[in-house]
């Protein structure tokens, strides 16, 4: 996805590399030995790093991809079991959690870029991310039922994407299904070949940098907020939300551009 322009910025060349390209911020996980499992140092570059695009206004897009032949196996089970206590397993899965919080609340759209496997942890990361696109070699699961865990935390993003027992089937049993499956399921936007894999991803970018940046953040926020509402609250909330929007210069530039029939131009804010 870089262009010859972009800049690379290595923020843990252990676990996690950044580049920056033309408003799209693509963070790849670099375990690809372990399958880039999310361990304590992966979250740890991973927050740091959003907490930073947070509060970034040239970043309009993030990229999640993983390095390797894997996107996400999941926690790392070796590292877990090296920690056997009840304290370091609940700050674990919080800053995980935490983690996935932040995925969603960040203004910027993240779409996972998902080329390889995507088990347990990966399979809801894929699922928190607000778009994903998948190689037709892609394969997800919530495996941890397979070995005596089941896949609560990734339950609740799993649940959130598709039908309840579709969702069930896959936590109960493990089972892995395949990109043309999950895109059925609504797991993933959509599917396509894996040589086509990143121009999907980048013309996807391009589409949301080519909006407002302000209706696009604005839209995030209140996606997510209204699913947590009553019909009536959430109508309440979206048309205090329409209102304001209305009174940002973009909403403006963008009716005057559409009636007058030229291209807007938005305000970078």
């Amino acid at each position: 996805m870089a262009a010859e322009n972009s800049a690379e910025r290595i923020v843990d060349e252990t676990v996690l590399l950044r580049t920056d390209s033309d408003g799209v911020a693509t963070l790849t996980l670099n375990r690809p030995d372990a399958y880039n499992a999310l361990s304590e140092e992966l979250l740890a570059a991973l927050q740091t790093e959003l907490n930073a695009i947070c509060n970034d206004s040239a970043v309009r897009v993030v990229v999640l991809e993983g390095n390797g032949s894997a996107f996400c196996a999941g926690h790392d089970l070796k590292q877990m079991r090296a920690n056997p206590s009840r304290e370091y397993y609940d700050s674990l899965f919080n800053t995980c959690s935490q983690f996935m919080l932040t995925l969603m609340r960040i203004p910027q759209p993240v779409i996972a870029k998902v080329h390889g496997i995507a088990t347990a942890a990966g399979c809801q990361l894929v699922g928190t991310c607000d778009l994903a696109i998948a190689s037709d070699k892609a394969q997800f699961a919530t495996s941890g039922i397979n070995y005596g865990l089941f896949c609560s935390t990734p339950a609740v993003a799993v649940s959130r994407n598709i039908h309840r027992k579709k969702a069930a089937e896959l936590l109960f049993t493990g089972e892995f299904i395949d990109a043309s499956t999950a895109e059925s399921l609504g797991l993933i936007n959509k599917s396509v070949a894996a040589e086509n894999l990143d121009a999907a991803v980048l013309e996807m970018a391009e589409s949301i940098i080519r909006k407002s940046a302000i209706a696009v953040a604005t839209g995030k926020r209140m996606l997510y907020r209204q699913m947590e509402m009553g019909i009536d609250d959430a109508y309440k909330f979206a048309a205090e939300t329409m209102a304001c929007n209305m009174m940002a210069f973009d909403a403006g530039e963008g009716i005057d551009a559409f009636i007058e029939k030229r291209s807007a131009n938005w305000k970078h804010v």
